[in-house]
């Protein structure tokens, strides 16, 4: 049987009035926002500087209709590199995870398991329930556009502005007016087998935000607060962060048997 531990640090009840509330984001067809570009840059000129970030993240919040805390050590490189680790309270990690383009490692160290070569998103998504590959994770972590439009652009009131950014939109918001433009949401829509989930933003520091929230329109699926702590940028993390080393002894676990094992989290 698979051991539960690598999903979650601590699995505690969590009723609805835990979760933190999402944005109320503006609605309606809106007009042409002309100043689009202008406000696209002022928003994400710091985070599109990014080519690394390293990062201490509490997360906590559900996945899976379970409560969850867990301590993960995160590190994001350009153009598509990733590391994530679950650290335990004492002992070996929880789940190691590292992911380069198009190829996911993920090894349960308590487990002697590991899983070679999936799909970065997938691996992700069954282990946290968030769908991500290395550019989509680095995206949401530093609050960044990836490949914004800005030509069908939409004015929501003085003071919101949403774009097209591949299938996904972003939102723009200055509070009060004369601030500067913020990135405060991601609305990620609905795909085959997917819900809508999206990402908000919350204390910017550097125009970098240093807490995330990650939330299906389902919000039993997962709804997460990220807490992002001793924040490196552009500091070189070389290849080998991306690198995981993986026993002789350590058994092959399919994408199936990580899913189920959530399955039985949320069943447990």
């Amino acid at each position: 049987m698979i051991r539960r531990a690598f999903i979650v640090a601590v699995a505690t009840a969590c009723f609805t009035s835990c979760a933190p509330a999402l944005l109320k984001l503006p609605a309606g067809p809106g007009g042409p926002a002309a100043d689009a570009r202008d406000a696209l840059i002022e928003a994400t000129t710091a985070c599109q500087k990014i080519t690394t970030l390293s990062a201490e993240i509490a997360a906590s919040g559900s996945a899976g209709g379970r409560g969850l805390r867990a301590r993960l050590l995160t590190g994001v490189a350009r153009p598509a590199s990733a590391r994530i680790e679950a650290v335990a309270p004492f002992g070996a990690p929880l789940f190691i995870f590292v992911a380069r383009a198009n190829d996911a490692t993920l090894l349960l160290p308590r487990d002697d398991r590991v899983l070679q070569h999936g799909r970065p998103d997938e691996v992700l998504e069954a282990v946290a329930g968030v769908p991500l590959d290395p550019i989509e994770l680095r995206s949401t972590l530093t609050g960044c556009a990836i490949a914004p439009d800005v030509e069908g652009a939409r004015q929501l009131g003085d003071d919101w502005r949403v774009i097209s950014d591949g299938p996904t939109h972003i939102y723009l918001r200055r509070d009060p007016h004369a601030a500067p433009w913020r990135l405060v949401a991601t609305v990620h829509p609905s795909t085959a087998g997917r819900a809508e989930w999206r990402a908000e933003y919350r204390d910017f520091q550097d125009g970098v935000p240093r807490t995330i929230h990650l939330a299906a329109l389902d919000r039993q699926q997962f709804d997460l607060k990220l807490a992002l702590s001793q924040v490196d940028i552009n500091k070189p993390l070389g290849q080998e962060v991306f690198t995981v080393q993986i026993p002789r002894s350590a058994e092959p676990i399919t994408l199936d048997e990580l899913k189920d094992a959530r399955a039985g989290v949320r069943k447990n």
